[in-house]
């Protein structure tokens, strides 16, 4: 099995035997963390989190990453709101919503794809970008009065189970994106350009067209985000999902995705993301004010960067001291 391979699924089970361990001492140290309600809660918060994790953990595998995320479900609520303030139905509002999302996304991917920006700076941009917009779009109001089987959809359970309804679509949509990442020629080509831009191109891996089509569906998750959390939330504001972005990267680099790319599994990045989601429920059940939740994504993120590496240079070093103890064989005796 190669290395690479290895510590993926090493770090995976890292990532997963933690997240058990978090939620069995939650269960029996937390008051309160075990009842369905707040199961409900805590899978119904980080659902955002996780559909944006879905398409980041392929941009950040295939080398590049997207800040404006966050923004782009703010831009995509607050037109929601104003769309429907108009008069139009939420039929009609959400595919506009989706469509508008797909822009903001394939203005990111053009801007790196074909001006040759670093992804890094460029939606650094569009995140103010993105969220001014909203701010001119939808003001300071905010939309409250959507319809209801809406509403009890994002926000309501499956029968009397802690499980939300919008969970069995993510469900789906997790499948699709585990086996076009792990089981398709295109998964396989992003995991190339991730590991050596050039050598993948050398391959005949359309490279530009790749990402602009990653950029393009993550912004187009990120809608579907912002539709789902203005509905979840029962409020379309220009500021909603306002930091997202920080979760997003965090439990996706927590969950072993490699920032310089080439490397990782959604398997250990949906893993990251719940790991995250438990930790934050946790603290908001112990009355952690939000400012120290920030606080602790933020170490994390930082964890995240440099276990990885700490690690790599470790396991060098190793290697360095066994081949330096290794006695060098002796050279054959030439015949006479």
């Amino acid at each position: 099995m190669p290395d690479s391979l290895t510590r993926a699924i090493r770090w995976d089970t890292v990532v997963g035997a933690l997240l058990i361990v978090v939620l069995l001492l939650s269960f029996g140290t937390v008051d309160g963390f075990g009842n369905a309600l707040n199961l409900s809660f805590l899978i119904g918060n980080t659902l955002p989190i996780a559909l944006i994790a879905l398409p980041m953990t392929m941009l950040v595998v295939a080398g590049e990453i997207d800040l404006s995320v966050a923004s782009t479900a703010g831009l995509s609520g607050a037109v929601m709101g104003a769309l429907w303030n108009q008069g139009l139905t939420i039929e009609v509002i959400i595919p506009i919503c989706l469509v508008l999302g797909v822009v903001c996304g394939l203005v990111n991917g053009l801007l790196v794809t074909r001006l040759g920006l670093p992804s890094l700076a460029v939606t650094i941009g569009t995140l103010a970008a993105y969220r001014g917009i909203a701010q001119i779009v939808l003001g300071s109001d905010a939309v409250t009065d959507f319809p209801t089987q809406y509403l009890d959809f994002a926000a309501g359970r499956i029968g009397d189970t802690f499980l939300p309804q919008a969970f069995l679509p993510f469900v789906v949509l997790l499948a699709i994106a585990v086996v076009v990442l792990h089981a398709t020629p295109f998964g396989r080509s992003v995991f190339a350009t991730g590991a050596s831009e050039e050598a993948a191109r050398f391959a005949g891996i359309r490279v530009k067209r790749q990402k602009l089509i990653l950029f393009t569906v993550t912004g187009l998750m990120a809608s579907l985000t912002g539709i789902f959390w203005a509905l979840h939330y029962a409020s379309a504001r220009y500021d909603n999902a306002t930091g997202l972005e920080l979760s997003v990267v965090a439990a996706v680099l927590l969950g072993g995705i490699d920032f310089d790319g080439g490397k990782g599994t959604l398997g250990g990045a949906i893993a990251g993301v719940f790991l995250l989601g438990a930790l934050q429920n946790v603290m908001s059940l112990q009355d952690v004010s939000a400012q120290s939740q920030i606080v602790v994504t933020g170490v994390l993120l930082v964890l995240s960067v440099l276990g990885p590496r700490v690690a790599r240079q470790i396991s060098v070093a190793r290697a360095g001291r066994r081949a330096a103890s290794t006695p060098a064989s002796k050279a054959p005796t030439p015949a006479a």
